[in-house]
């Protein structure tokens, strides 16, 4: 998909793209304080900002009202500028650059700062919004990102595998006899080259991708699950196969969680 390019003169002022985490409560029901997971800094970029990209408009209004009860808001929420990407990024992704998303940067054209973010964490990591880094690169605009939680690597450190060299391969097959032999996959690769596999799902089919990894792991592979991180009830647990099964663990079904094999 693609679409002409906005033309602005060259020696216009322009904005710069700052991509802005978001918390890892999204959809849990018990909200963890911003203060907590986001630094000054970041809230206040947040708080200065009036032009946004998102996955969902509501959920980012949601996540500024948060923000304003830090630091005041630039202009008033109804006045803020959101626009969503598109339906087909969602269910596609749009690493591929497929998608052209030079049009949603017309405010950084003009001058404006624009923030990027997804419904949790870190926006273009194991959630959409590449399209857009890659618009603002092509466009020649500053893009910042900001501290703030990444699940991917708050898991991978806490897992005790190995964090020198691993690989994020996003969802897993639905179907559980493709689940279970990606999954073999996914163990061959960890044990022969000693590269961390992690991996995320769905809430709500925590529970069989747990049953597939106990089904379909070697005894000795080690698999690290963390649930809930950032928030007070997180769970993080690292153990062998064997050790999981003898002491099986529930995931919560409305609980996002990341899961990680290796040696």
């Amino acid at each position: 998909m693609s679409a002409p390019a906005p033309s602005i003169p060259d020696h216009a002022v322009r904005g710069a793209l700052y991509l802005v985490p978001s918390t890892l409560d999204f959809g849990v029901s018990q909200q963890v304080p911003l203060s907590k997971v986001l630094p000054a800094h970041t809230l206040q970029v947040a708080a200065s900002l009036q032009h946004w990209v998102c996955e969902n408009a509501k959920s980012t209004r949601a996540f500024l009202k948060r923000v304003h009860e830090h630091y005041p808001l630039a202009v008033a929420l109804q006045a803020q500028d959101i626009q969503e990407l598109p339906h087909e990024v969602h269910k596609k992704g749009d690493h591929t650059g497929a998608f052209d998303a030079r049009n949603l940067l017309k405010p950084a054209l003009l001058g404006h700062d624009v923030g990027l973010i997804s419904e949790a964490g870190m926006p273009a990591v194991a959630d959409p919004g590449s399209s857009v880094v890659r618009a603002a690169h092509m466009l020649g605009l500053r893009v910042v990102p900001l501290v703030g939680p990444v699940s991917l690597l708050l898991a991978l450190a806490a897992s005790g595998l190995n964090g020198q060299n691993f690989a994020f391969v996003g969802y897993l097959p639905q179907d559980a006899a493709q689940r279970g032999q990606r999954i073999r996959e996914l163990e061959s690769l960890a044990l022969k080259s000693g590269q961390t596999q992690l991996f995320i799902e769905t809430p709500y089919r925590n529970a069989a991708m747990l049953e597939s990894l106990l089904h379909s792991l070697h005894p000795m592979t080690r698999l690290a699950i963390s649930s809930g991180l950032t928030l007070a009830g997180a769970q993080i647990r690292s153990d062998t196969a064997q050790a999981w099964k003898q002491r099986p663990s529930a995931l919560d079904k409305n609980t996002p969680a990341v899961f990680a094999i290796g040696a």
